[in-house]
């Protein structure tokens, strides 16, 4: 039996001294006499030459370079400071760092209590064989109650964490390789889904034009060969000159697609049928035909409708300046009542309003002739210019005869009020009629009112608004005539004294002397009422002017 143990013990030797491993003084015997010194140094030596060996950091390798590797890795951690793999790692924290530093998700550094050694040595070696698969080499007493932790058994078990996450990061590695070429190939096959694409927009958009092209009316009208030929000319500035920028950037895509593929040994991008670079060159140099053809078209029926266009100006200009004519003879024999002459003037304005729409296109016919070099006018004398100062004339003189006739006959019987007072209510009218409509909506009524010196409250205010409209939404010019004189006039009614006297008071129940001295009163007028007036019951120097009026009308 013995014989077999060595001999089996000899095929176990030769194996590991096959790997390049020296093994001296220990021999076959000496294991299977159980000689354990020599036992535990030869497994030492086979640790230290498959786990800790081939470890290597920045040019340091075995043991150095794992003690490296442990400092770099926990350098974030203040708590750790990792000098040795003996005192170092007694309290846990330590391993706990690897595992968080590279697998955040599976422990809470922060959350550990940095004072349980034990805890933390537990719970660092529970994750590592958990989720790690670390075998548990070490006991927690063996490192945290030990007076100093066995740096080879604490260094054979973090080499267990080093190629742990080492063969991670190789998984990472190799994912970011092969993601960085699925990127390459998605990158290159956008691209040139993109071009086709592109390219085909571009070539339909190019035939589509030249149909629209095919299909165009020609007229003899200048407008429309003109606006033809402007959008021709905001074509060849606009829509051509983007078809062109894309053209380019659509041949430095293809080189750039090119390559691109030549960078990564991939083959050539030959494009789908009908999308190759010569297809498109094709559609570009039919294009360039076609605008030839458009250009020369246009230009024959611009030629034809200069002497149209000319025609239709003279014949528009002479036919408003015999509008004109016609409504200025009429309005200088006007004559007769006052309403017939205003029905005839209305009927001026009326015929004068379609004489806008007609300069309107006069200046239009005239913007057209500038953009067609026409300097003269072979068929007319006047200008637009000339009619629109006319048309300004006329209208202006209608409406002051309409004004004046209105005025004539609103104030025909209103004897009472001077001219100027009259000129001075009919300016204010006017003012604050601002669409010219003669009527006032409240207001506009009470603006001319507040501009008049006339002030009501506004309870007051609608109660006069609502009974001079009678119900509807403005004041006619005679009403508001009318309402004015009745303000204005001197008739000395009751309700005409007792609303002056509320003026002067201030809206108090009584007046005082010095209330009547600021206003226009003259001395003597003041010395007559404080004499008439009797005294007031709620103000010593006060004048109970309401009870003064009410004696004087009930008598």
């Amino acid at each position: 039996m013995r014989i077999q143990k060595v001999e089996n013990v000899n095929l176990a030797l030769d194996f590991i001294r096959s790997r390049n491993i020296s093994l001296t003084n220990i021999g076959a015997e000496d294991i299977v006499d159980s000689n354990h010194k020599l036992i535990l140094g030869m497994i030492w030596i086979i640790i230290l030459r498959f786990t800790i060996e081939d470890i290597n950091e920045e040019g340091l390798s075995a043991m150095d370079g794992l003690l490296l590797w442990c400092q770099r890795k926990t350098a974030p951690y203040k708590e750790v400071d990792v000098q040795n793999f003996s005192y170092s790692w007694q309290d846990g924290l330590a391993f706990c760092a690897l595992i968080h530093r590279h697998r955040p998700d599976l422990l809470d550094f922060h959350a550990l209590d940095k004072r349980d050694a034990r805890g933390n040595m537990a719970l660092a070696f529970e994750v590592a064989e958990r989720h790690l698969g670390i075998p548990q080499l070490l006991d927690v007493e063996d490192v945290v109650d030990a007076a100093k932790p066995d740096e080879r058994s604490v260094m054979t078990y973090v080499a267990q964490y080093f190629h742990a996450f080492s063969s991670l990061s190789k998984a990472e590695t190799a994912g970011r390789r092969l993601g960085k070429f699925t990127d390459v190939m998605q990158s290159v096959y956008d691209m040139q889904h993109d071009y086709e694409a592109r390219v085909g927009r571009l070539i339909a958009a190019v035939q589509a034009q030249q149909g629209e092209w095919r299909r165009t009316h020609f007229e003899a009208v200048y407008a429309s060969a003109r606006g033809l030929s402007d959008a021709f000319n905001k074509y060849k500035v606009t829509t051509k000159r983007t078809w062109t920028d894309e053209k380019i950037e659509l041949d430095t895509l293809l080189g750039n697609i090119q390559t691109k593929r030549v960078t990564y040994n991939l083959a050539p991008f030959v494009p789908k049928p009908g999308l190759t670079p010569h297809d498109l060159e094709a559609a570009w140099t039919e294009l360039a035909a076609s605008e030839v053809r458009h250009r020369k078209a246009i230009n024959q029926y611009i030629r034809e409708s200069r002497d149209i266009l000319q025609r239709n100006y003279g014949a528009e200009a002479n036919a408003i300046r015999a509008v004109l004519s016609g409504i200025s003879a009429e309005l200088a024999s006007l004559s007769g009542e006052l309403s017939v002459q205003l029905a005839t003037v209305d009927g001026l304005i009326n015929r004068a309003k379609p004489v806008g729409a007609s300069l309107r296109r006069l200046a239009e016919l005239e913007r057209q002739c500038t953009a067609a070099n026409i300097d003269e006018h072979d068929y007319t004398v006047y200008s637009v210019e000339d009619l629109e100062y006319d048309s300004a004339m006329v209208t202006k003189a209608l409406q002051k005869k309409a004004r004046f006739i209105e005025n004539q006959s609103a104030v025909r019987n209103m004897t009472n009020l001077t001219p100027a007072q009259l000129e001075e209510f009919e300016a204010t009218f006017r003012y604050f009629d601002r669409d010219g409509s003669n009527v006032l909506n409240d207001v506009e009524f009470r603006a001319a009112l507040d501009s008049l010196g006339h002030l009501f409250s506004d309870e007051e205010f609608a109660s006069l608004y609502d009974q001079l409209s009678c119900g509807s939404d403005y004041i006619t010019f005679e009403v508001y005539i009318r309402f004015m004189v009745e303000l204005t006039e001197d008739q000395t009614t009751p309700e005409q004294l007792l609303q002056s006297f509320r003026v002067i008071a201030g809206e108090k129940e009584y007046v005082t002397e010095d209330d009547l001295r600021m206003s226009e009163l003259s001395s003597p007028s003041i010395a007559y009422l404080v004499k008439a007036m009797p005294k007031s019951d709620v103000s010593a120097d006060g004048f109970d002017y309401l009870a003064y009026l009410r004696g004087v009308f009930q008598r």
